[in-house]
């Protein structure tokens, strides 16, 4: 869905970073649309980029620049070529993955020069075949984690986070041991979808709250984790005001708690929670895929009025609800007004299993896939 935007982005920008967790198909994407590659982990790529930038900086070829964040001093010589012709647009395609080093180089050499594009794991309305759109939830979206073939899972997630909490997250600047980084991602995991409170946390790990807060931001640079703010207004209940946390792929949750099939997964207390990060992870997925400007919330009063994902696109405030049922009932929509009025939210969306969308294009019942195509088709 984001190869689109990239392409608009190149139109627009003389370079465009399209960012994104390992493993999630920026380098095939990138080879997709052409022109010359460099790996910049490789020491052979970098002595041929070292040898051939002239000729790269003055050509017309789009130059694809893969894990730039390892090579730092790429980034004053895009600098310089940028500067000497700011009106040619689509020259660099740098990809990476978010880290201090990359957004440090990006902010301090590239600002105003480059557009940052987001690139998740497959997306729900991307998989074509039934097995694929089925498997999604419980696999993930990563393309060699079992969604396109099942044996994969979920023996993949776990060498994939076993490789960032050894490898990747201590070179990207995060200071805790292997060993520390395992326990929190699994605390982490029996924590998706609940509010987020860092001195309980830390004192489970021997750790400040100001220590775990820091490693969490590398976990979310990671796109490992989401946070999700609470939102805010003036109302006269107290509002929660700690921000929740999601694993970001449901595969990799679902790894991480021993979760090995469907029948599995539904039979989980929890099960709830997961498919509320899922849909959530999705629905923002596609409108950041699509470009949108927006943000995205959840609301909670301390009498236990909440909304879980609010959507806030400047004009228009949406609330959807989300539950695990394939039979949503009257009282649940009811509910939903209810704390929707609080908020002064246009669009009220009740998300669950069901197989009839009903509504009146204000207040809809549906199930994901028709929730995500009303989200892509917004404003169209």
């Amino acid at each position: 869905m984001v190869k689109p935007l990239v392409l608009d982005r190149l139109s627009d920008y003389p370079a465009v970073a399209l960012v994104g967790p390992r493993q999630c198909g920026k380098t095939t994407l990138a080879q997709a649309l052409g022109g010359r590659y460099f790996d910049l982990e490789q020491e052979s790529d970098r002595l041929r980029l070292d040898l051939e930038w002239d000729g790269l900086a003055s050509g017309k070829d789009l130059v694809i620049l893969d894990e730039a964040q390892s090579w730092p001093d790429v980034f004053a010589r895009l600098r310089g070529a940028i500067d000497q012709d700011r009106k040619r647009m689509g020259r660099f395609l740098l990809l990476g993955s978010v880290s201090p080093a990359l957004m440090v180089q990006v902010s301090e050499s590239l600002a105003g020069r480059l557009s940052l594009v987001e690139l998740t794991p497959f997306l729900l309305p991307e998989l074509k075949s039934k097995t694929s759109r089925g498997s999604r939830w419980l696999c993930g979206g990563y393309p060699d984690g079992g969604v396109m073939e099942f044996k994969h899972y979920p023996s993949w997630q776990i060498d994939y986070l076993t490789l960032l909490s050894q490898r990747d997250l201590p070179t990207w600047g995060l200071s805790a041991k292997p060993q520390t980084t395992d326990r929190l991602l699994r605390m982490l995991a029996a924590l998706h979808g609940q509010e987020w409170n860092a001195s309980q946390v830390g004192s489970s790990l021997g750790l400040s709250y100001h220590t775990v807060n820091s490693y969490l931001d590398y976990l979310v640079g990671a796109f490992l984790i989401r946070r999700l703010q609470p939102y805010q207004t003036n109302i006269k209940k107290r509002l929660v005001k700690s921000p929740k946390v999601y694993w970001r792929d449901s595969g990799a949750l679902h790894a991480l708690l021993n979760v090995a099939d469907e029948k599995a997964l539904l039979s989980q207390p929890w099960v709830g929670a997961s498919w509320e990060g899922f849909v959530i992870e999705q629905a923002i997925g596609v409108l950041s895929a699509k470009g949108e400007h927006f943000d995205a919330y959840y609301f909670r009063t301390s009498d236990q009025h909440e909304i879980d994902l609010v959507l806030d696109f400047g004009q228009e405030l949406w609330a959807a609800e989300i539950k695990l049922t394939s039979s949503p009932g009257p009282s649940d929509m009811a509910k939903l007004d209810r704390t929707a009025d609080m908020i002064k939210a246009s669009k009220r969306y009740l998300i669950s299993q069901t197989s009839q969308s009903s509504g009146n294009g204000t207040r809809i019942s549906c199930n994901l896939p028709e929730f995500l195509d009303c989200l892509v088709q917004r404003g169209s």
